[in-house]
């Protein structure tokens, strides 16, 4: 199993398409238990123009979005495939979520996260959020893997 994920490696993984897709690549992947996403914050991400004009920083929400994809992609990329295929994940709580500094683009937003534990298909994982040595936030949050309809 691959070290790192490429974005069109992850579109394998998750239903998430653009502009909602925000991970950029998945990498440090210890099956089942940690990775580190890229979010590669740009001037011209979807969100800039209208939060906020003049002065854009990246969704609090977005950030969470962020961390709930990687997990998806962590827990998918570990799994068989025929577990997650035709299947989606939804967040189910977020707890404990901590927004310490604001996300400027143009910058480089690495995601640390790590499955805390697994219950049939109920997930939680908790995470922090860099830009370089600072972080940004962090937050615990849970999961569930449902069909699709």
């Amino acid at each position: 199993m691959s070290d790192s994920l490429s974005k069109i490696e992850i579109e394998k993984l998750l239903p998430h398409r653009e502009p909602m897709l925000l991970i950029d690549e998945l990498k440090n992947i210890k099956k089942l238990f940690s990775a580190t996403a890229i979010v590669n914050v740009k001037k011209d991400s979807f969100f800039v123009q209208g939060h906020f004009p003049g002065q854009p920083v990246m969704p609090g929400v977005l950030i969470v979005e962020a961390f709930g994809q990687s997990a998806a992609a962590l827990t998918a990329h570990g799994l068989d495939k025929s577990t997650y295929e035709n299947k989606l994940v939804f967040l189910m709580s977020i707890e404990k979520a901590r927004f310490r500094n604001p996300v400027i683009p143009d910058c480089r937003l690495e995601l640390n996260i790590e499955a805390i534990r697994s219950h049939g298909k109920v997930w939680k994982y908790k995470g922090e959020a860099f830009v370089g040595e600072k972080k940004m936030a962090d937050a615990q949050w849970s999961a569930t893997i449902v069909d699709r309809k």
